[in-house]
């Protein structure tokens, strides 16, 4: 392009904000936390050691990526627009039918496409105070309000959790739609099932629940079972789930919900066409038979998150309970300090003054090693006097 037709694009007098829906007007992009493409290519003689992500540090089972390099040889070719194989294992797996089985591309999409679809202008989008940020971009991007139920207080067992009976008088006639996340990103905390089965039970048919089960396959508290042992008395309730975390498949980004059918078809409508791809849908399928993978993940990541939570704690930091691949840790007034010393050193970690919690950082369970370093580096900025 000349110059001159840069310039022209450059003084262009079209409003782009003006022209955006009133929804998209004061929304602000997701932020996925620090640019670690730019942070990798500044490392020089070591890894990045990245936990702010809450990636699986051991990966994908070896089984998987025989199948992702399998379906690498038909990229050339679109990939199975209705996701049969991946829908039919995802049913056979959840006991549900195949019907129920919604595919998107991550969880992350399919959160949007539930408020895009059932939410709007004049309707209620309901949510805990600290959630995943994805909830309020979805209200916001529709125009639909956001209502915030305060979660429990620090001093809670469940510090900063959902708390359902605030969010059951949360709901008004005009909410459609509510979120939760059992268990929660970014605190780590959980509700019982038993108390989400008390909570469908009190509201109105057309307000439609989604629980976001990102983080289930971690999951090791037995009051905590997964809620599509629910879906056929609520047919409110709505499920979603990721591969992204405990199947090692982040790279690929391939999610699902699970809902009553007649939910799923509506849904079907505003679904993009091929929306997960071919290596996605390969790699997916073969990890969900793979159950002895999830399970040595499950137990790995246990004792590592044990051991680190133990160890900040040795260290007099509060450690939110955690039933998740990571911990919601708060180091205090010098948090930003520790978090930019920790950078300056290749650690990565996760600031959390956009969920309104500046004096803590969030901590991916890294492999054994990756966990050393951390609390290595972590003495090392102590020494120095950072957090002090």
């Amino acid at each position: 392009m000349v110059a001159s037709q840069r310039d022209g694009l450059d003084q262009a007098s079209v409003s782009f904000e003006a022209l955006a829906q009133a929804g998209i007007r004061g929304l602000h992009a997701y932020d996925p936390g620090h640019d670690l493409v730019a942070l990798r290519r500044g490392i020089v003689g070591s890894a990045l050691v990245e936990l702010g992500s809450n990636e699986n540090p051991y990966g994908p089972s070896p089984a998987t990526c025989a199948a992702a390099l399998d379906a690498i040889g038909e990229m050339h070719r679109y990939p199975d627009p209705l996701g049969g194989d991946l829908k039919r294992a995802l049913a056979a797996h959840h006991g549900v039918l195949p019907a129920q089985v919604l595919l998107g591309n991550g969880s992350h999409e399919l959160l949007m496409q539930f408020a895009q679809v059932f939410a709007g202008p004049g309707c209620d989008v309901t949510a805990s105070r600290y959630a995943f940020a994805v909830y309020a971009l979805a209200a916001q991007a529709v125009g639909a309000t956001l209502r915030l139920a305060e979660a429990h207080s620090r001093d809670h067992a469940m510090a900063r959790g959902h708390d359902l009976e605030a969010i059951a008088v949360a709901v008004a006639p005009t909410t459609r739609l509510v979120f939760l996340a059992n268990p929660n990103n970014p605190t780590g905390t959980w509700f019982a099932t038993d108390a989400l089965d008390r909570l469908l039970h009190s509201l109105p048919r057309n307000v439609l629940v989604v629980v976001d089960e990102a983080y289930s396959e971690y999951v090791t508290d037995p009051v905590l079972q997964t809620a599509v042992s629910l879906l056929p008395r609520h047919p409110n309730l709505i499920v979603t789930r990721t591969f992204s975390k405990a199947y090692g498949l982040a790279g690929l980004r391939v999610g699902y919900a699970l809902a009553h059918r007649d939910c799923i078809a509506v849904m079907e409508r505003v679904r993009e066409s091929f929306n997960v791809n071919s290596i996605g849908l390969a790699a997916a399928t073969a990890a969900l038979a793979d159950q002895g993978h999830v399970n040595s993940v499950r137990e790995r990541n246990l004792e590592e998150r044990e051991k680190l939570a133990g160890a900040l704690r040795d260290r007099w930091y509060f450690v939110h309970p955690s039933q998740t691949n990571f911990l919601l840790v708060g180091f205090g007034p010098r948090t930003a300090a520790i978090e930019a010393a920790l950078v300056a050193r290749g650690i990565v970690l996760r600031p959390m003054s956009g969920y309104g919690l500046p004096d803590c950082l969030r901590i991916t369970v890294g492999s054994p090693s990756e966990n050393r370093q951390l609390l290595q580096s972590i003495d090392a900025i102590r020494a120095d006097g950072v957090d002090a």
